[in-house]
């Protein structure tokens, strides 16, 4: 069994965590621990566990055994709406976005006061909503796009945009798998530059495969494999292990 940290000043805290299908242990009696303003790349070869980790907190898939604490609030009881309401945000890998909407209406539309009927039926695009969707659209690279239709954007643009769809709403910990995937060089950089600025008040967690984007974002790096951890530290320290070289890295 892993070492439990029995600190609870973690945003997220997910202890002795198992999920199986049909007997086979996807995740594995897990320990993982996100601080407050942390970049946490989780990576490990195909099948290692990381997506169904990030499926498991957001409340997609329900755990057999363990926890899932949000500061200190269990999750494993919740259902996705609520989890969300609680301050988790969760980017799928293929953008899910409103095609044959605008940047702006995109960006409007997540918006918080929009998302329940009432709100729906009573919302006005007010000076709140301009101001924050002008905001965001800057923060993820499309202040100049914003009547363009989400359709003929780049898939990079895409990626961002359905991260400033999530950051709207302004959630303390965001969860992106493999936002780089299918990205341009510069694309990845500017990503890189925009997760480094978004964790001055909240923490994120990226599953990646992209060894330069992890080194560029990562304050620290866990090594699933087979559902368990295998390394966990700073990008340099699991680099170096021979269990991770000789598991994933060296392939």
């Amino acid at each position: 069994m892993n070492t439990i940290n029995n600190n609870t000043d973690f945003l997220l805290s997910i202890e002795n965590l198992t999920v199986s299908f049909d007997g086979f242990k996807a995740v594995d009696d897990l320990n993982l621990y996100v601080d407050e303003n942390e970049i946490h790349v989780i990576i490990g070869p195909n099948g290692a566990g990381k997506t169904t980790v990030l499926d498991l907190i957001c409340g997609r898939t329900r755990s057999t055994d363990g926890s899932i604490k949000f500061r200190n609030k269990e999750l494993t009881d919740m259902r996705e709406h609520e989890i969300v309401r609680e301050g988790v945000g969760r980017k799928f890998q293929n953008p899910s976005i409103y095609e044959d909407l605008t940047v702006f209406e995109n960006l409007e539309l997540s918006f918080p006061r929009g998302r329940s009927v009432w709100g729906a039926l009573t919302f006005q695009r007010d000076q709140d909503v301009k101001t924050r969707v002008h905001e965001i659209a800057g923060m993820v690279f499309l202040d100049e796009l914003l009547d363009k239709q989400a359709a003929l954007l780049s898939h990079g643009q895409k990626q961002w945009l359905e991260i400033g769809m999530l950051l709207i709403q302004d959630p303390e910990l965001l969860m992106l798998d493999e936002p780089v995937a299918g990205m341009s060089v510069s694309e990845r950089k500017q990503t890189a530059k925009l997760l480094n600025e978004i964790t001055k008040g909240r923490s994120v967690m990226v599953v990646e495969h992209d060894m330069k984007f992890v080194e560029d974002i990562a304050h620290r790096v866990t090594v699933l494999h087979q559902g368990k951890i295998l390394s966990e530290g700073s990008m340099a320290k699991v680099q170096a292990d021979p269990k991770v070289i000789d598991v994933y890295l060296g392939h």
